[in-house]
């Protein structure tokens, strides 16, 4: 495969991974529509594109397309359906040319993975649907995990890039769907996984006793049953920020994979309730704020860059 993508979403995902196959020696044309976003990755060293067409114009068929942006955001004119997935594959459709391969790896709905592989099979082009986990922290250190779904012919042409990206080994999960089913389920667990650490801090911040709320993160961080990832960043939150929390919401925010891995349970007749109490929580939240929510919101920062507020 050569070294050489087409890149086309520079968020704190995208601009990190652009960065990533930068070092590893990467050609790389890269497209954002926000201006400044292709104006910094000039200054790394890839090229700048000002348009869709002239991203996809950079290298010769048959080419690698790497989509990273979110499943949904508010309709806009440069976004009309509110799915910049289905935008952008909208407005490449005209370039592509048979073999290239076309990889999303946001957070998509598994569903709408199917029906874009099938479209652009029509085409003879392949479509990869990729879950990324890690953040962007893990992300810049090459350190995260990569779920592949999709034509097993295309993910063995493309290991190369998965390589460059990441020092962990990639995933093949199976058929087209298959990397973003996975991934949704992922962020299923992450949601319970996180309220369970939530409440129990919120437990000990509110004990009849004298406890002190970061020693116990620390202590919790070290070989205990319990560590993890997870702990870790919980205790370097209350360090940078304070056991008070007094920078974050306790309205805390959601995006679509912990819904729709309810949604999905109750089409397949599985019951998570961890899983819809820990989704149902954060919805509430909005009406409801609390220190269990500043927990969850300061968790998003710390290993997601989201806003606290």
């Amino acid at each position: 495969m050569k070294k050489q993508i087409a890149f086309i979403g520079l968020g704190k995902m995208g601009f990190g991974m652009v960065e990533r196959l930068l070092q590893k020696g990467w050609e790389v044309a890269a497209f954002d529509l926000a201006k400044e976003a292709v104006q910094k990755v000039r200054e790394i060293g890839a090229e700048g594109a000002e348009s869709l067409k002239e991203v996809a114009g950079f290298f010769e068929p048959p080419r690698l397309f790497w989509i990273m942006v979110p499943s949904f955001a508010k309709a806009t004119a440069g976004r009309p359906s509110g799915k910049p997935v289905d935008d952008i594959l909208e407005g490449i459709a005209p370039f592509l040319e048979k073999g290239d391969i076309v990889i999303d790896g946001g957070n998509s709905y598994f569903k709408d993975s199917q029906r874009r592989a099938k479209e652009l099979a029509q085409k003879e082009v392949f479509y990869l649907d990729v879950g990324v986990s890690g953040g962007p922290v893990s992300i810049r250190e090459g350190k995260f995990a990569i779920m592949v779904g999709g034509k097993k012919e295309a993910y063995d042409k493309t290991g190369p890039v998965f390589e460059a990206l990441s020092d962990t080994p990639s995933g093949y999960i199976g058929e087209s769907g298959a990397g973003h089913f996975v991934k949704m389920i992922h962020n299923g667990i992450e949601y319970g996984m996180m309220q369970a650490l939530a409440e129990g801090f919120t437990l000990l911040k509110e004990a009849p006793l004298e406890i002190g709320v970061q020693d116990a993160a620390k202590v919790y961080n070290q070989n205990s049953i319990i560590t993890s990832r997870l702990t870790k960043w919980l205790q370097e939150g209350f360090e940078k920020y304070g056991e008070e929390l007094p920078e974050a919401s306790g309205s805390v925010a959601h995006t679509g994979e912990g819904e729709w891995t309810v949604k999905t349970a109750k089409e397949m007749k599985i019951p998570v309730p961890v899983i819809e109490a820990a989704f149902r929580f954060r919805v509430e939240s909005q009406k409801k704020p609390s220190y269990t929510g500043k927990i969850l919101s300061m968790l998003r920062a710390v290993f997601g860059g989201h806003s606290m507020k």
